[in-house]
């Protein structure tokens, strides 16, 4: 890291998050950081941090701590590009630093949170967050949502601040009415 921007950012984030036991503390204590992490995108985003792929959307790691409690990304999303439908097992703050991002919420009516099957999603409201948004999330238990660009609109670049490693995370089949954990890969920087 050479931007004092993003060393400010990491550090005060690394600080606030050991604070904040609660995650909706956390997410309160850390969105203002994102909010001024945006304005400086450009002291620090590099060429390959806007990586992107006609397959899918591309994470692109900026940072990760080295005890795995936070991982930031720079998420690039060409047109008609989508997450799955999926949950963190994490809070999450994210700021939009280009285009507009569009995330798709679900609500889980099945009364049993740990189970892999039998789970009843309903679609949810959409927000829609253009260049110096920022959203945050927590897992109450689950966070459940698909987020992406629709087609008709241009390229999205976000920063994805997570409270930890964001290696994996679920994903749901809402017609099979299952929850399976994957592995999503990255590009390092």
């Amino acid at each position: 890291m050479t931007s004092p921007a993003l060393e400010s950012f990491i550090a005060q984030s690394s600080a606030r998050s050991r604070l904040q036991s609660d995650p909706a503390d956390c997410v309160l204590a850390l969105a203002p950081l994102m909010l001024d992490l945006i304005d400086h995108a450009g002291t620090f985003l590099e060429p390959h941090h806007f990586r992107s792929s006609d397959s899918g959307y591309t994470r692109n790691l900026i940072y990760e701590a080295p005890d795995k409690s936070l991982s930031l990304y720079a998420l690039v999303w060409l047109p008609g590009q989508w997450t799955p439908v999926h949950d963190h097992g994490s809070w999450g703050v994210v700021g939009v630093v280009e285009g507009a991002l569009e995330e798709r919420s679900y609500v889980r009516l099945s009364s049993d949170r740990g189970a892999d099957e039998e789970i009843d999603l309903v679609r949810g409201g959409v927000v829609l967050l253009r260049r110096g948004s920022v959203t945050s999330f927590v897992p109450n238990p689950d966070h459940i949502h698909m987020t992406g660009v629709p087609a008709e609109r241009s390229r999205a670049v976000s920063l994805h601040l997570y409270g930890r490693a964001m290696n994996d995370f679920n994903t749901y089949d809402i017609e099979a009415r299952t929850r399976r954990r994957i592995t999503v890969p990255h590009n390092e920087s």
